[in-house]
């Protein structure tokens, strides 16, 4: 049987956000690939029942995800995601090259279950599809090229336990259209979890499905 969602509340109160450098450098040089060896020194704490910020990038930080369509195909794949392996979405952003989360624990898997069927789903949804060549006509130069990975091989998992860090990385995601400069305001980026929070909106992923009502106060992105 699976276990209940815990009702939690917390205030939102106004702090600064974090930059995540290291990650975002780091995605430049990953080699693209969907299954691998856990890189040395990468270490995820699951079991403790905390809420885990993730980021991912497209392969090379491209831009897959630019067009409106692409980021709203993604976010409806995020949904059924959640319904099927029953975890609590907090907040999330998806950017041109990247998106953020902010989860629970899953009551079926782990988080890095969640990952591996949102990536794999997402990149055959989204993937362009290859024409089916003809088996009598040979390349010029060797083998056909391949197509390039959809999404890097890794994430980036911080396990967050602390009203102070639940608030700092909602709004470091809510924040990233308005750094960017793709809006000048948060609400106007309907691809993150700003407008839930700000009007009640509903969007295509349900936000705080399951935990008690989060207070928000003035000032939150």
């Amino acid at each position: 049987m699976a276990r209940p969602f815990r009702s939690v509340s917390f205030p939102f109160r106004d702090v600064g956000c974090p930059v995540l450098a290291l990650f975002a450098r780091a995605g430049t040089t990953v080699v693209g690939t969907m299954v691998g060896v856990m890189p040395a020194g990468l270490h995820r704490t699951y079991g403790a029942h905390h809420l885990h910020f993730i980021t991912c990038s497209c392969y090379h930080r491209l831009p897959n995800l630019l067009p409106a369509r692409a980021r709203d195909r993604f976010l409806s794949i995020l949904e059924q995601t959640r319904q099927r392996y029953r975890f609590v979405v907090v907040g999330y952003v998806v950017m041109p090259e990247h998106f953020h989360l902010l989860i629970t624990e899953p009551e079926v898997g782990t988080p890095s279950t969640v990952m591996q069927v949102l990536k794999q789903r997402t990149a055959r949804a989204l993937q362009p599809r290859r024409r089916r060549s003809d088996s009598r006509q040979h390349p010029l130069f060797g083998e056909a090229i391949e197509p390039n990975p959809f999404w890097q091989a890794r994430f980036y998992d911080f396990n967050v336990w602390t009203s102070r860090k639940r608030v700092e990385k909602l709004r470091y995601m809510h924040r990233d259209p308005v750094q960017r400069g793709l809006v000048t305001s948060p609400e106007q980026w309907r691809w993150s979890s700003y407008r839930f929070y700000l009007l009640e909106e509903p969007g295509l992923v349900r936000v705080n499905v399951g935990w008690g009502k989060i207070s928000l106060e003035p000032r939150v992105a």
